[in-house]
């Protein structure tokens, strides 16, 4: 089994002879699915075994409420999906230990109350997916230094109640979505120093009650999803200088009176 690089464990509850491969076997293996495996399979899977060469490893549904210890020995790794682990309270802080990781995906982990600080140590990481992660009140500071990160997805934090300013050091930031993020009631100054930033989704943060004007300084942004923003009560004058703005969606913001005059000038519109 040495030379095995990538084997498919889905749905796994028991294999016996598992524990019986040494330290030393599967030790080129790049891909591992584990999606529905029962919590010992995994345990038994990666814990005590030399996996320095993993690149691809999906958890995706499995019920472990803790993450193996070995896993952050995985340096090489650059995919790690938790998707729908329903049972993970935390991240660890160790986490920060891998350092190639470039998509983490953390959706519908719907028990996952904070993120460690040491998430900011991932400076690979491109895409960070939260979405679904109903219980997750705020994020860290640190994500500010997340350089790499050019998606975001915190949709369905519908218990998050604010940002932290240091989302504007989000540079590499091209997606940012926060729909249905029922308790967000604005948004920090600093989001307008997201220069990359193509795409915004507020879609039904419906306690979002105003912009920040320093929406207007995001010269990149060519997507504005608003619908159902149903607090919203009016629009900052500088909208007008979102001048790569092709797409601008306010279906449903119901307290919306009237719309700033500066938004004629939206010619890409």
């Amino acid at each position: 089994m040495e030379n095995l690089e990538g084997i498919s464990l889905k749905k796994c509850v028991n294999w016996p002879t598992l524990s019986q491969i040494g330290s030393k076997g599967f030790r080129n293996l790049r891909l591992v699915d584990l999606t529905k495996a029962s919590p010992t399979i995994v345990e038994i899977f990666i814990q005590g075994r030399n996996l320095n060469n993993l690149k691809w490893l999906c958890l995706k549904k499995c019920m472990i409420q803790k993450l193996p210890n070995n896993l952050f020995y995985c340096l090489q790794l650059q995919v790690l999906d938790l998707a729908q682990c329903q049972n993970l309270v935390k991240i660890p802080s160790s986490i920060g230990q891998l350092k190639a990781l470039q998509e983490f995906d953390l959706s519908r982990c719907s028990n996952l109350k904070e993120l460690p600080s040491s998430i900011g140590q991932l400076n690979a990481l491109q895409e960070l997916d939260l979405s679904g992660c109903s219980n997750l009140k705020e994020l860290p500071s640190s994500i500010g230094q997340l350089n790499a990160l050019q998606e975001l997805d915190l949709s369905g934090c519908s218990n998050l109640k604010k940002l932290p300013l240091s989302i504007g050091q989000l540079n590499a930031l091209e997606k940012f979505y926060l729909l249905e993020c029922f308790k967000l009631k604005e948004l920090p100054s600093s989001i307008g120093q997201l220069n990359a930033l193509q795409k915004l989704d507020l879609g039904r943060c419906s306690n979002l009650k105003e912009l920040p004007s320093s929406i207007g300084q995001l010269n990149a942004l060519q997507k504005l999803d608003l619908r159902g923003c149903s607090n919203l009560k009016e629009l900052p004058s500088s909208i007008g200088q979102l001048n790569a703005l092709q797409k601008l969606d306010l279906g449903g913001c119901s307290n919306l009176k009237e719309l700033p005059s500066s938004i004629g000038q939206l010619n890409a519109l």
